[in-house]
């Protein structure tokens, strides 16, 4: 049998790095997309319909998807700007979009393939001052639960992944802004951490990979030491520690 192709959106750091490695050390032959050169990668951006079918072109055939690629911003609604909001919805929606319908159509000839969109507990719950960024992960779980009606009985699974707060780039750039500390996370995990690109990684894999997986369709799987689960107030959480 060929070598399995997985393609991962945003591969040059973070959460789509691990990904990235974690497959190629399963067996598969990754492919990064990113804005930024990737080893065995194309460069290219996930907004830009273009790029998107030149990155398919490129291909034979593609067994998994992870779109992974994504940026945050911290803003008030009321002045979260339309460029912002703009630029949030390219960047996280419409480029899972682009990207799953163009490498979707060639796991649909195949018939089967793996979609693993990289969600996050925002799109699972409402977080304060990130309406634009919630919105996209909202959207972007509502885009898998669609895809995996609309595909699974042709063969291609759709699933996410919802991370709680992980410790990459991303975070270190949001907290230099003033917005959170470390505490302001950890006192909210039951499991008193943040999560690692590795604990991302392993769930994208499980998602990804038939062998394991193989009649799950259309799951919003949180990876985030129990975040979404706890609804108790402060003093009750810490006192569980």
């Amino acid at each position: 049998m060929d070598q399995p192709v997985a393609v991962v959106s945003g591969a040059a750091q973070g959460i789509g790095a691990r990904v990235a490695e974690v497959l190629r050390d399963d067996g598969f032959r990754v492919v990064g997309f990113d804005l930024r050169e990737t080893p065995g990668g194309v460069v290219g951006d996930v907004s830009s319909e273009a790029d998107v079918q030149r990155l398919a072109d490129g291909l034979e055939r593609v067994d998994v998807l992870v779109n992974n690629a994504g940026i945050a911003g911290i803003w008030p609604f009321e002045e979260t700007s339309v460029e912002q909001w703009q630029r949030m919805l390219a960047v996280n929606l419409t480029g899972p979009f682009l990207l799953t319908r163009a490498l979707g159509r060639k796991m649909l000839d195949q018939g089967s393939g793996s979609v693993v969109n990289i969600a996050s507990v925002a799109g699972l719950r409402g977080v304060a001052d990130r309406a634009a960024y919630n919105t996209t992960k909202h959207g972007l779980v509502g885009m898998t639960r669609t895809l995996a009606v609309e595909w699974g009985a042709r063969g291609v699974r759709v699933n996410a992944v919802c991370p709680g707060w992980v410790k990459t780039e991303m975070d270190v750039e949001s907290q230099a802004g003033g917005h959170y500390g470390d505490t302001d996370i950890t006192d909210h995990v039951p499991m008193g951490r943040f999560a690692y690109p590795d604990d991302i990684a392993q769930a994208v894999l499980f998602l990804a990979d038939a062998r394991r997986s193989s009649f799950i369709n259309g799951v919003a799987l949180p990876v985030d030491g129990g975040w979404t689960a706890d609804g108790s107030w402060q003093s009750l959480r810490l006192s569980k520690r």
